[in-house]
């Protein structure tokens, strides 16, 4: 039988030949392979997703496959065409909504100072951008504050704390200044546990566009010994004449270091976001397209929250990362930086599978749970993402247990013991739970992951992150257009910054990232398992407990939508209000 399918497939198509097969399976919806009635026809559709799915180049650097084969062209394909249909509404919106910024910016003489670039924002991109720029964005950019709980919520992946034994000390700072400010020594500061580094030293290798600028900047932040405040301390260039600037120097030169650094986190950000979502979920779900029925329940999960997800890589190949396109258009670096950070960071830091859970990534880089200095007294990041996952991994439980009341289920599922074997092996991807897969916990903490990843991670630094707030003008540029000081004392920042075209180029960049259309197309993360595609058929137990996350998601939006400056004037410790990881903004799946 497994012959006389195999055969169908090349010669009336492989889509036609498992349509055809699907039709003569047992009606039940989902089921395990060792309970299927019709164990023959599903060796025979297994066989046939096995041959038409291939692995092919990655179209992203050196990071992981890309479908192939009959069957991953075939998806591919459907996969961009859902894709350009939903990009259609924020395309047009764009669109419609550039022309009346242009007018108010220019009616106000342009920018004439720092301030004046809110008129990108201010009352326009109701269609392409309703949630508009974080509160607080354009009244308290200058506090200290700001900039630091940035590393906390915003751009989260890029700070770590330095181990006081460890860790040496990756420069040096007047220890005068260091003493003003923080009342400690560099070397106190760093044997108590309260000194953290970001390192972006690394872009200084990439070659710069004509007539674009940009440092690679190091930075150290504290936890204030007198406050508890996590703070700025010290921000190093790392080009030209390696400047060290801190809080102390004058307010524009200070400032326009905070712009420099902001810069390279935000290349950091978008590209990490590549690299540590896209390019994990989607090879962990290629090897299961190889391995696992259509009718194993854990396919069915990932088929749910996979939706649309091979659109992306095709797409940034054609219009974001190539020659000319929208990266290109606006960024310091052009898109062989792109290539170069995926090759450097896919298999190091972003690819690993199990070193990037929630929990073990933010205990690794001692920003939780550390043992080595005080905790952080606010993280935003960590207080949203840690809610989600809790709630992903009661659903996963349930969903798990439901499947696999005994754990000689899970050993004798043959498919699943196939696809931990094909992810380790053909699929490559670097630190995925070892064969044999014995324990249902396991199982529980891979599927967690992959809806981390893309309902979660994901949004965090992509989606409507960039135009709420992590690449909002002019504190994120992604150029600048001087070469970076080699002296102190500047006195006209916006010399540096994008004019208004280039502005333009940069807003409308972070716009189309947006996905305005989700709660029209219950694709907001809170639909994540309320689908009835994918509830049908489902045990009861499943049925409750995807109205339990629904419930708990509904609750967490509402929280975060709630959310305002106290009396302090600070939301969540910080003095702009985050709410990127509101389960009513965000898609469920891998959207952009």
């Amino acid at each position: 039988m497994i012959t006389t399918i195999l055969y169908a497939l090349s010669v009336f198509g492989t889509a036609y030949a498992l349509r055809s097969l699907r039709r003569n399976i047992s009606n039940t919806t989902y089921v395990l392979p060792q309970s299927d009635p019709t164990p023959l026809l599903r060796e025979a559709e297994v066989a046939a997703e096995r041959a038409g799915y291939q692995y092919g180049p990655s179209l992203l650097g050196n990071s992981s496959f890309f479908p192939t084969g009959l069957l991953g062209g075939a998806r591919v394909a459907a996969d961009v065409a859902v894709f350009t249909k939903d990009a259609a509404y924020i395309t047009l919106s764009i669109e419609k909504e550039k022309p009346p910024v242009e007018q108010a910016v220019t009616a106000a003489g342009g920018f004439r100072d720092v301030s004046s670039y809110e008129l990108l924002y201010k009352d326009q991109w109701e269609l392409s951008n309703p949630s508009g720029v974080a509160p607080g964005l354009f009244t308290n950019y200058t506090q200290d504050l700001f900039f630091s709980m940035e590393r906390l919520s915003t751009g989260p992946f890029s700070t770590r704390r330095l181990h006081p034994t460890h860790d040496t000390l990756p420069f040096q700072v007047d220890a005068a200044t260091v003493k003003q400010l923080t009342g400690n020594s560099l070397e106190d500061l760093h044997g108590s546990g309260r000194l953290f580094f970001a390192d972006h030293s690394y872009q200084a290798k990439y070659a710069l566009q004509p007539g674009r600028y940009a440092a690679a900047c190091s930075a150290y932040f504290y936890i204030s010994p007198e406050s508890g405040d996590f703070l700025p301390l010290a921000i190093r260039t790392n080009v030209g004449s390696n400047l060290v600037y801190t809080p102390l120097d004058k307010p524009d030169d200070w400032l326009l270091a905070k712009m420099m650094f902001n810069n390279n986190d935000y290349f950091f950000s978008q590209i990490f976001h590549l690299a540590e979502s896209h390019a994990v979920a989607e090879i962990v779900y290629l090897a299961a397209l190889r391995t696992l029925s259509a009718r194993h329940p854990v396919r069915a999960f990932l088929d749910r929250v996979m939706y649309q997800a091979y659109a992306i890589r095709p797409a940034g190949s054609t219009v974001l990362f190539n020659p000319g396109g929208f990266f290109d258009q606006g960024s310091a670096v052009d898109h062989n930086a792109v290539f170069s950070f995926v090759d450097d960071f896919y298999p190091t830091l972003a690819g690993p599978f199990q070193s990037n859970y929630l929990s073990t990534n933010l205990r690794t880089r001692g920003l939780i749970d550390c043992p080595y200095g005080p905790p952080l007294k606010h993280f935003p990041f960590a207080e949203d993402a840690t809610a989600i996952v809790s709630s992903l991994r009661e659903f996963l439980s349930t969903y798990v247990s439901s499947y696999y009341p005994t754990q000689d289920l899970l050993v004798n599922d043959k498919e699943i013991q196939n696809w931990i074997r094909e992810a380790n092996g053909e699929a490559k991807v670097i630190d995925f739970p070892s064969a044999p897969l014995d324990q249902s916990t396991t199982l529980v903490d891979i599927l967690t992951q992959i809806a981390y990843l893309t309902g979660v991670s994901h949004h965090a630094l992509n989606s409507n992150a960039p135009s709420m707030a992590a690449g909002t003008l002019p504190f994120h540029p992604s150029a600048f257009y001087k070469p970076v000081p080699t002296a102190k004392g500047v006195t006209d920042l916006v010399s540096y910054l994008p004019d208004l075209n280039q502005s333009l180029n940069q807003v409308t960049l972070t716009m189309r990232f947006n996905r305005p259309t989700l709660p029209e197309e219950q694709g907001e993360l809170v639909d994540m398992f309320s689908s009835p595609a994918f509830l049908n058929g489902q045990p009861a137990g499943v049925k409750q407990a995807a109205e339990r996350f629904r419930e708990e998601m509904e609750g967490l939006s509402e929280g975060i939508e709630g959310r305002g400056f106290d009396a302090s004037g600070l939301s969540q410790g910080m003095p702009f209000v985050w709410k990127v990881l509101d389960p009513r903004r965000i898609p469920f799946f891998l959207c952009v």
